[in-house]
Order: structure tokens, then C-alpha cells, then sequence
């Protein structure tokens, strides 16, 4: 484990037993997200993808051996910088534990790693209805700044595997 501030919150790597913890945490997200419907993985999926051919990594911030929430994230490339950097796909933070500087400790954890391992950045996404985690980002606690330039785009599920065919998507 490792202390990443001074109020007794630490960073622990997952491992495979971890499983149902991030599988919770995930439902968790989804529900405050209100993309429950959106939430069809398993917690087999989740074993095969994070600890069998790992895609991604994911830390805890812990007190007293709690789990108080988690990151997700995996390893990006920037041509433009031509350096790695870490892509947070989720950030969570139980609802009791909101306003204790959990999600600060984890988004610091991952700078740290970014720093340490001379990558060029690290980013991330927010739904552009939550105020409060969008105000955490930019405000002068992390100090990010918002891509407004900068549009996502996403293929998934019938589209992507008509598109991967050769096909022409009906609609997105």
C-alpha cells in the first residue's frame, strides 16, 4: 500500500479477489450515472479482462481497511508528444466517503505514476451533467482543463459489428 496524503487514505492495487468489490463499484457508477441499463458485465468479464489479459489496472483508496472508492485506467499513446499516458476510464467514490479527498488521493496516484514513468498525460471524460465532478476536475484542487475543442466518438454493438463487416450502420 502506499500513503498518498497525510489523513490516513491509502492506495492498494486490486488483485483478482477484488473482483466483486470492483463489480460493486461499477453497478455503484452506474446507478448514480443513471446508466444502469448501460451495465451488462460480468464478474467473469471483469477477472478475463483486468487480470488474465489485463486491458486495465485498477487501485482503491483504503482507510482502515475499507474501500472508500476506485480507479480504473489504462495506458494511452500520444503522437503528438510521443509519449504513453493514462487514460482514467472511471473514477468512483462511495457516497459516504464524498468530500474526504478520496478522489483527489486516487487522481493523484495516477499523476504520480504518470510523472514518475515520464508519461505526457493523463485524461479523462465527464458527463457533462455532473456539476460536482466537473468542478473537482477544473477547480484549484486538480487544476485540469476542460477540451471543448475535442468531440468523442463511439462506435459499439450492432453498428460496430455491421461497420467491422463492411457494412453501412442504419443509426448510431
Amino acid at each position: 500500500m502506499t500513503n498518498s496524503n497525510g489523513n490516513g487514505i491509502q492506495i492498494r492495487k486490486a488483485t483478482k479477489a477484488d473482483v466483486p468489490q470492483i463489480f460493486n463499484f461499477i453497478r455503484d457508477l452506474a446507478i448514480f450515472e443513471k446508466l444502469e441499463h448501460e451495465h451488462v458485465g460480468t464478474t467473469q468479464d471483469l477477472e478475463d479482462t483486468l487480470f488474465t489479459t489485463k486491458y486495465a489496472e485498477v487501485v482503491f483508496a483504503t482507510e482502515n481497511g475499507i474501500d472508500l472508492g476506485f480507479a480504473i485506467y489504462y495506458f494511452t499513446y500520444s503522437t503528438f508528444l510521443s509519449k504513453p499516458g493514462i487514460h482514467l476510464e472511471d473514477l468512483f467514490v462511495s457516497e459516504d466517503a464524498r468530500g474526504k479527498g478520496v478522489g483527489t488521493v486516487l487522481l493523484r496516484y495516477l499523476a504520480q505514476k504518470a510523472v514518475s514513468e515520464g508519461f505526457g498525460r493523463v485524461e479523462w471524460t465527464a458527463l457533462d451533467w455532473n456539476t460536482p465532478a466537473i468542478n473537482f476536475y477544473t477547480g484549484p484542487t486538480v487544476g485540469a482543463r476542460e477540451l471543448s475543442e475535442w468531440k468523442m466518438y463511439r462506435l459499439t454493438g450492432e453498428s460496430m459489428k455491421v461497420f467491422a463487416e463492411g457494412g453501412k450502420p442504419k443509426d448510431n
